[in-house]
């Protein structure tokens, strides 16, 4: 089934235009609570959780109408990580879990994940019988069936006390300066909470929503805030986080960062060293880098390719019994602990490396060294599909085979905004640019 609603993450786009608006809210709400009650028993749970922009309250109020209408009880958690989500939805019995997020995005942009009754987002054809029902007519409940709506004050408590868990029983904090940043997103109070009581010493940083400044100049994709605050404060560890907590960038005490990708590496490492790696391999997207691939090779472990996108990460890790996974931007998923990309469990299980092998964050932070890699982004115009031009075809078929044997080209498209990435990795960084900068002015030409 095709789907034209729902992208790599869920249904996204600037609040207040399509299908970022009340009224398709309130759709999307109907018809979910429609997909849900197609056994038309009473009684069904969704929770819903949200970050901290603005437009959160318009959607949340008509996710809320649409989903009651049809029959479906509804519990409002509130600002939440988007991994507590995931959590709460199996922990409360739910049979829906809903997370009002834009991610990374500027706050002028929204979003709606979907989470089924076993806490993982929900599959490709699931999205599309929505969008199915979305398009059609659809049936309210009978007054009598009309559902209720309750505010969960306790959710993000539940969460602290669960993400608490996931850290090593007996280990504690004491003595480790942390600077947390939260990217003035849903993890505000749920990051600095669990950190201080396992005995960090915490320095939090956007830790100040006003609805409007969530990503902005900080979190994960401005790593530079928390470096900064690495530096001023003598920090041993730097956790950055995005707007719905489900990424991180690790900052090292000389403010230097590590990706995803040398995050998985120390995880992947460990975990096989303590027998925890299930099948001996780790997840990772085609964004990842060759170095980890490498790496991973030298320790008898495989690399494992998906899509972009952790949802496709996700699907794999379940397909195959894998339990570590995740994507160079940060994601980080961990089935042992949560059913998502979860940031802050994420940076415990570095924190945890750090107080186990009493090792400064620089050494374990640097498991790899990363062939050179270049990503550069073209906006293009709505309606526009610059990769079936003849001209940018030749080019990448050119780059191709120019770096055949000593690197690789990935060109695709955003599952969330109107971008061409275009990546590449090449031993000789002259040739890597070369490559990166015909490519997108081939594709700049042609959007």
């Amino acid at each position: 089934m095709s789907r034209k609603l729902f992208g790599t993450d869920g249904v996204r786009g600037q609040a207040n235009t399509h299908p970022m608006t009340a009224e398709m809210a309130l759709r999307l709400g109907a018809a979910a609570g429609r997909y849900f009650r197609r056994d038309g028993r009473n009684g069904h749970r969704v929770v819903i959780g949200k970050d901290t922009r603005l437009s959160g309250y318009m959607l949340e109020n008509a996710l809320t109408a649409g989903l009651t209408s049809t029959g479906m009880n509804v519990l409002l958690l509130g600002p939440v990580p988007t991994p507590a989500v995931g959590y709460l939805t199996r922990s409360m019995r739910a049979d829906l879990g809903i997370m009002i997020s834009a991610s990374h995005n500027p706050a002028e942009d929204n979003g709606i994940k979907f989470f089924g009754p076993d806490g993982f987002k929900l599959s490709d054809e699931a999205e599309a019988e929505i969008e199915n029902i979305v398009a059609a007519e659809i049936a309210p409940a009978q007054p009598k069936n009309i559902g209720r709506a309750k505010r969960i004050d306790d959710g993000r408590g539940r969460y602290v006390e669960y993400a608490k868990t996931t850290f090593p029983a007996g280990r504690r904090l004491d003595g480790i300066r942390v600077v947390v940043d939260c990217a003035n997103g849903a993890a505000y109070r749920a990051a600095p909470e669990v950190l201080w009581e396992l005995g960090a010493d915490v320095i939090a940083i956007g830790v100040e929503p006003n609805g409007f400044n969530i990503n902005d100049g900080v979190g994960s994709t401005h790593p530079e805030a928390c470096a900064a605050a690495v530096l001023e404060h003598g920090a041993q560890l730097g956790i950055s986080l995005d707007g719905d907590a489900d990424r991180v960038a690790i900052i090292d005490e000389t403010g230097r960062l590590a990706d995803g990708d040398q995050i998985m590496a120390l995880l992947a490492g460990r975990w096989a060293e303590q027998g925890r790696l299930r099948g001996g391999a780790l997840v990772a997207t085609v964004m990842s880098n060759l170095g980890l691939e490498r790496y991973l090779g030298g320790r008898g472990l495989r690399l494992e390719r998906t899509a972009v996108g952790d949802r496709y990460v996700v699907e794999r890790m379940r397909e195959k019994g894998f339990n570590l996974g995740g994507e160079q931007s940060g994601h980080i998923v961990m089935t042992d602990y949560a059913t998502t990309g979860d940031g802050l469990i994420a940076a415990m299980q570095f924190l945890a490396a750090m107080a186990d092998s009493g090792a400064s964050a620089s050494a374990l932070a640097a498991q790899f060294e990363p062939v050179p890699q270049m990503l550069k982004n073209v906006r293009y115009a709505s309606g526009a599909d610059p990769l079936s031009a003849a001209a940018v075809k030749a080019v990448i078929r050119e780059a191709e085979t120019r770096l055949a044997g000593s690197g690789r080209v990935l060109i695709r498209k955003s599952g969330t905004e109107p971008l061409i990435r275009v990546m590449a990795e090449a031993e000789d960084e002259g040739v890597l640019r070369e490559v990166v900068e015909g490519i997108v002015a081939a594709v700049e030409r042609a959007a």
